[in-house]
């Protein structure tokens, strides 16, 4: 069974809104350094719509080429074309990755049969095991627990990375997926522990991109059986997990690698930066957990 801390790896850009393929290779080298399980880049924490389909390519060559197979990567397709999915799914599979999360289609707002049929079809070409994306809030559509019901036994479709915040629904997912290989990680890192706490395989984590040793050490410990030593760690990471997420992702995070003097550089439009009053609030949570 699948597990681990994925962090959804954030994207840097340089003054001009260029890629910053310098900056990208650190963030790398920092994430593969701090032992991290996974790294899944060209989320939505990756600004990925914001991107040319040159650049998702050249963007994944390089962390494929940094990461050096030190830890397993799971790049978004984020993409609500079918082809466009498949190509890019096709894609990640050449340049060497291990997985390929694909988004649930946005903006269409598919019926939960037309999900299953979306799935199924890039799973039957798909050369990499693939991981499905659930954001509700993102996509205006939710994957239900019957449509992982269906999904599940498809050999080639082996997790998901469900944003649904709401436990009932996860629960669901891992009751369906009981006796099978099939991986129930969330989206949240809010929900990490939580998740874990009855079943779940791991996060995928927009924490990770600044304290990706305390997503690996939360993920390790409950796989450990050392429930409470997570639960602590949980606690007293919260509030930052909360403030990561601030007004629109990956605004957040940006300003956080800023102030750590990391590459981030700006978002591109429509994205904007984050507020005084919430950027002196992530201030002060950095130097409560003495990162600055």
């Amino acid at each position: 069974m699948l597990s681990g801390a994925y962090t959804l790896l954030m994207t840097p850009f340089k003054k001009d809104l260029s890629l910053d393929e310098d900056g990208l290779r650190r963030l790398v080298r920092i994430q593969v350094e701090n032992r991290i399980h996974g790294l899944a880049p060209l989320g939505v924490t990756g600004e990925s719509p914001a991107l040319t389909d040159a650049e998702v390519a050249r963007l994944v060559e390089i962390v494929v080429n940094e990461a050096g197979g030190r830890c397993r990567l799971a790049p978004d397709t984020c993409s609500c074309n079918l082809e466009q999915t498949i190509s890019r799914v096709r894609l990640y599979a050449e340049l060497g990755c291990d997985y390929a999360v694909v988004f649930a289609p946005f903006l269409v707002m598919p019926t939960q049969e037309g999900l299953v049929d979306f799935y199924r079809r890039v799973a039957d070409v798909s050369r990499i095991p693939v991981i499905v994306h659930n954001a509700p809030e993102r996509v205006g559509v939710n994957v239900e627990p019957k449509t992982y019901g269906k999904l599940i036994g498809h050999g080639n479709i082996i997790a998901t990375k469900d944003g649904n915040k709401q436990l009932d629904h996860l629960a669901k997912i891992l009751y369906l997926a009981k006796g099978s290989t099939f991986s129930v990680f969330t989206g949240k890192d809010t929900t990490c522990f939580p998740l874990m706490s009855f079943g779940g395989s791991g996060v995928f984590t927009v924490a990770g991109n600044i304290v990706p040793a305390v997503m690996r050490d939360l993920v390790d410990l409950v796989l450990q059986g050392k429930t409470e030593q997570a639960r602590q760690l949980h606690f007293e990471y919260y509030e930052l997990f909360e403030a990561l997420r601030l007004e629109t992702n990956p605004m957040a995070v940006k300003e956080a690698l800023a102030l750590l003097g990391l590459p981030g550089g700006p978002l591109r439009p429509p994205l904007t930066k984050l507020t005084e009053a919430n950027r002196e609030l992530l201030r002060k949570l950095l130097k409560e957990k003495d990162l600055l």
